[in-house]
């Protein structure tokens, strides 16, 4: 009867351990999608009573500060990024579409593959790698120094001022910060198909031409907005609850870099399905 005790009180300790989590969990999602929320609509108060600060972090974010503004900031570091990955695009694809007679059709798969997949999902890594993790840290750094409390004291509004001008300038940055991507991404690839690999430059251009929809350019740039929008939002939440000292700020940085990567392939994923789902729009044969 004792055994049988124990045994109920420990299966008890057990389902409540598991509630407590579950209500933990769904309280930290209400508080994340109230954030959320409130951090969107501040955009607007930030574009109409903070254009100069948001205009600094127009500036940070694309050109970097101190050591990081020697190398470009975000444009060289998003620059790289997108120009070795549609170069790996353009040898991987040479190589296997060589193997069932096709090479030619490199063209095709650099405006295809560039376009929909390899160009929005290293944008967002190169996002959430460079300003997101800055975003994290700064906010972080203030909430501990107690920096966000005395905006507050002084009667500004710390959502608006602090994160609404992140989002505002992200999205501002994003277009010009995601055309140089898309344009290294298609030069990189024809350099290594035409240059390097010494496929006819006539060839390569015109199947490029051919299969690369204006339309898919222009939805690349909304799944752009849209990943610059997801990233800069939770990068701001962790870094503006923070806790903990320093430790903790590089805690909350390595959670929201995790969230975010997963927030950017799940954004490509979903607008991919919408789009592009059920679409029969290329007809290679015929």
């Amino acid at each position: 009867m004792s055994v049988t005790g124990a045994a109920t009180g420990r299966t008890a300790q057990v389902v409540r351990r598991i509630g407590h989590g579950i209500s933990r969990s769904i309280d930290t999602l209400g508080r994340q999608v109230v954030f959320l929320v409130g951090a969107l609509f501040s955009t607007v108060r930030a574009a109409r009573h903070y254009p100069r600060e948001t205009l600094r972090v127009v500036s940070e974010i694309g050109l970097g500060t101190g050591v990081l503004a020697m190398v470009g900031g975000s444009v060289a570091i998003m620059g790289f990024l997108t120009l070795f990955a549609g170069a790996t695009v353009a040898v991987q694809g040479f190589t296997s579409l060589g193997n069932i007679g096709v090479e030619a059709l490199t063209g095709f798969l650099s405006a295809y593959v560039n376009v929909r997949v390899v160009a929005p999902v290293t944008a967002g890594v190169g996002l959430a790698a460079t300003i997101g993790a800055g975003t994290t840290a700064q906010l972080g750094a203030m909430r501990i120094s107690e920096e966000i409390d005395a905006l507050e004291v002084m009667a500004i509004k710390s959502v608006p001022y602090l994160v609404g001008t992140r989002i505002l300038a992200g999205l501002i940055a994003v277009v010009p910060l995601y055309s140089l991507s898309v344009l290294a991404s298609f030069l990189s690839s024809r350099i290594a198909t035409v240059v390097v690999l010494g496929q006819s430059p006539g060839v390569y251009d015109h199947y490029f031409a051919t299969f690369l929809r204006p339309t898919d350019v222009l939805w690349s740039f909304g799944q752009a907005i849209t990943m610059a929008v997801v990233v800069m939002t939770v990068h701001s939440y962790y870094g503006y609850t923070a806790t903990g000292g320093p430790s903790g700020v590089g805690v909350a940085t390595g959670r929201a870099v995790r969230m975010s990567l997963i927030a950017v392939v799940t954004v490509t994923l979903l607008i991919s399905l919408v789009l592009y789902g059920s679409s029969r729009q290329l007809h290679l044969a015929g």
